[in-house]
This record gives C-alpha cells, structure tokens and sequence, in this order.
C-alpha cells in the first residue's frame, strides 16, 4: 500500500475570497500530492503568482510561487491509501499531463459554473476540483464524489482521513 494526499486550501487572494464568500465553504483550491512533504504536490490554478486569470497544469511548493507570496494560506492534508498499482497510475497520469502541459488551460468557466452546481468541460482543461478528481478516480479509486465537485467536497471523499489542519506553511514542521 501506498499513501497520495489530498490538499486543500484558501489562500485569502481577491479570487478565493469570491469562491469562498459564494460557495460558504472553508476552502477555495485543492492539490494532490505525492508525499507529505508537498513537494510533489500538483494542480490546476496560477500560473503566475501575480495573475489569478493566467492558469494551467502547476507543480506547487510551498516555498514558491502562490503559496510564497501568500504565506498564510491555510490547509488541511488528507491521506488516502492506494495499492501500489493505483499509485503508479496516479503518478503516471500526473507525469503524462505536467509532459503535455501546453495543451492544457485552466477551465475558469467550470470553475465558475460549478459555483451554480453546473458542469462545463473542455478537453484539456481542469479547474482544481477537477483535476484532483480526475487523477483518483483515472487511478481506479471510488471516490464517491459529486459529478460537479468543488474542493470542501473532498472532506467527504470515501477512505480520506485528515492528517494536518493549520497553516500550510507550517506542515514541513511537524513532517
């Protein structure tokens, strides 16, 4: 058995506090990672720690870019156990997406429509949500998620169980 870890996250930026002010929930983007370290964390969000508009496919640390400049994001880190088949697959289909990230955008109208628990889907494009969905569930893990997902719906994802909650930043202290 292996673990992969589910991250959510509000950072306090303009945007999250519109997803967060509309959706009511603690949370406005989710990661997966690979280790609980995050340093092999992966999602769909800026791709400029400047610009909210300008996304895609991003490999996350928390010492870089986003999560850098906005030092007090907040997170709770899940921990899902996977054989070590569904991890290949979830790295692998990580690996597969971050080689041919060109091709993918950021799907700003799914992120805006599922706030009205609408689905729209491009191919190539991912909002957070989304992606951290698609990753588990192309792995073959049941997540019972909804079809329209939004990060705090992971809180109640089947086999998760919450293993930090705090100040991302301060997750490498205690790991």
């Amino acid at each position: 058995m292996k673990e992969i870890y589910v991250v959510l996250t509000h950072t306090g930026t303009l945007l999250s506090r519109i997803i967060k002010c509309h959706t009511k929930d603690e949370f406005s983007h989710c990661s997966i990672s690979l280790d609980i370290q995050l340093n092999n964390m992966y999602s769909f969000g800026r791709l400029n720690p400047y610009n909210a508009f300008w996304g895609g496919f991003v490999h996350e640390y928390i010492n870089k870019g986003t999560f850098k400049r906005f030092y007090k994001t907040v997170a709770k880190i899940y921990v899902l156990r996977v054989s070590d088949e569904q991890y290949e697959k979830v790295k692998n289909i990580i690996m597969k997406i971050q080689a041919n990230k060109e091709k993918y955008k950021f799907n700003i109208l799914g992120l805006f429509a599922a706030g009205f628990h609408i689905r729209m889907q491009e191919k190539y494009s991912f909002y957070c949500a989304e992606f951290v969905k698609y990753i588990i569930e192309h792995a073959g893990v049941e997540t019972g998620l909804p079809e329209v997902v939004k990060p705090e719906d992971f809180k109640y994802m089947k086999g998760l169980k919450e293993v930090y909650s705090g100040l991302l930043r301060d997750n490498m202290k205690g790991n």
